[in-house]
């Protein structure tokens, strides 16, 4: 009886085991000048059978909506605290205290297994601007996590970008970390290694294909036809198990062979650039569960992939930063509303995702040109109006690029009238603007009515946003203005 219960509780073991491996959860930001209400996007997560989510911060309204969901949560803390957390034990006491062991000790019901200090802190654009305070900021969390004897429920972890290693021949057998982080890193592993703690890293494949000319789109989206990279004895039949494996090099460079690693950030964004659609991501995205689930792992660590990854992103995010391309508020699985793009299995064993049901919205109403007005200055207007509404859809490649002319300028009316809550006088535009009850929509450009939200919050966070867009110039280049 002894040796049959020892049998059950072994293959228990490797059954948990094998669903940790295989657990893929999604990232779930609040960068939107209208965000979906955290209550809907709780339902939207437990009606797709999401078992995990990845936050960037430790917004209250949030968590309190995960309370009692069984949902495994990751908090985020942003970069810019990340200096003062590395100056006081105090400020680092605090913090775990009013977002972290509350939750466990009156009754809030949340599943917090990880903090995330920082968000790519490491981030080589970035330069020393948060390196410094990291390994400090990650000592004081981890000393304020024992003090609340919750240091065996919540890893500390630092989310990385794939930036933070590379590969000057392009093999990953020669994969390194940067030299300028080499020191730090070192003493980061061993901070994670002594605590059990997983590596977390930003992998994306569309970056890759987008910023370098040599990675074919093929080879991204895991194609039987993309040609291989062979490395000595070992051959790479996409982006990402060459990507992954660089880390792994660079990982038992240093001595850490064994780091288990888990995927903070990976998806296709849908809109915004070239090779952005909802298509293409399908395509990814599938291929990706694939091979994850065929647990087939890459050649340097074969039968052993990731063992967590984190879809980016649940929804689209409309106040994003753009600075590295139009595409960044179109991550998205679901739309801003919490429409699925298409089809692939979250871990509902079906392809078709669930929508979020029960969506508010403003009225029925959008902000068009008026083509009765003057319109010889619309152009200057529109390009102004730019710097504070999306006009990432007008960008080469982008769902609304091919619309003519005054159709973009209207698009970008109805942008901004729809972040203002549809008031009367965001769609004056000198007199050029018209509101009208009548769709405007052309093909597969969307002119979005907007959610009936309380934006108040969200509205304060954009305009830290906008102060970082350049966009008067972007608008030159990317919007296309064809008279």
């Amino acid at each position: 009886m002894l040796v049959k219960l020892c049998l059950v509780w072994i293959l228990l073991a490797v059954f948990s085991s094998a669903l940790q491996i295989r657990a893929i959860g999604v990232n779930w930001g609040t960068s939107a000048s209208h965000p979906l209400p955290p209550t809907k996007v709780v339902e939207l997560l437990k009606s797709n059978n999401i078992s995990k989510v990845r936050l960037f911060d430790a917004d209250p309204l949030v968590l309190r909506a995960l309370s009692g969901s069984r949902i495994g949560v990751t908090i985020g803390i942003p970069n810019l605290m990340l200096k003062s957390l590395n100056s006081s034990k105090k400020v680092a006491q605090s913090w775990v205290h009013d977002n972290v062991t509350r939750y466990f000790t009156n009754g809030g019901g949340i599943q917090i297994e990880y903090i995330a200090v920082g968000d790519e802190p490491f981030l080589q654009s970035y330069g020393q601007e948060f390196q410094p305070f990291v390994l400090g900021a990650v000592t004081n969390i981890q000393v304020a996590l024992v003090e609340a004897k919750l240091v065996d429920q919540v890893k500390v972890v630092v989310p990385c970008n794939s930036d933070a290693y590379q590969s000057e021949s392009g093999l990953p057998s020669k994969g390194h970390f940067r030299p300028d982080l080499n020191q730090t890193m070192i003493q980061l592993l061993t901070f994670l290694s002594k605590q059990h703690s997983p590596f977390f890293v930003n992998i994306q494949p569309f970056l890759s294909l987008h910023q370098n000319k040599n990675i074919s789109l093929d080879f991204a989206l895991f194609k039987a036809t993309a040609h291989p990279l062979n490395d000595s004895h070992k051959t790479y039949k996409n982006s990402f198990d060459t990507s992954f494996d660089t880390l792994v090099a660079a990982l038992s460079q240093v001595g850490f062979p064994d780091m288990d690693i888990v995927i903070g950030q990976i998806g296709w964004p849908t809109d915004g650039a070239m090779n952005a659609t909802s298509a293409i991501a399908q395509t990814f995205m599938e291929s990706l569960v694939s091979h994850f689930q065929s647990k087939v792992g890459t050649p340097l660590r074969p039968r052993k992939p990731p063992m967590e990854t984190y879809i980016f992103s649940l929804l689209d995010e409309d106040q994003r930063s753009i600075t590295n391309g139009n595409f960044e508020r179109h991550w998205g699985v679901f739309t801003f509303d919490g429409q699925a793009k298409y089809h692939m299995d979250l871990g509902q064993g079906s392809r078709i995702p669930v929508n979020a049901q029960e969506v508010e919205y403003l009225s029925a109403r959008w902000c068009v040109v008026n083509n009765n007005k003057d319109m010889s200055n619309v152009t200057a207007i529109a390009q102004d109006t730019c710097s504070v509404a999306d006009c990432t859809a007008l960008s080469p490649g982008g769902s609304c690029f091919n619309i003519s002319w005054p159709g973009n300028v209207s698009y970008i009316f109805n942008s901004y009238y729809q972040q203002h809550d549809q008031k009367s006088d965001s769609c004056d535009f000198g007199g050029l603007g018209l509101i009208t009850t009548v769709d405007p929509s052309v093909d597969n450009c969307r002119f979005a009515v907007e959610l009936h939200t309380s934006v108040s919050a969200s509205w304060s966070r954009s305009m830290l946003v906008w102060t970082f867009l350049t966009t008067l110039s972007i608008s030159m280049s990317f919007l296309g203005f064809r008279h």
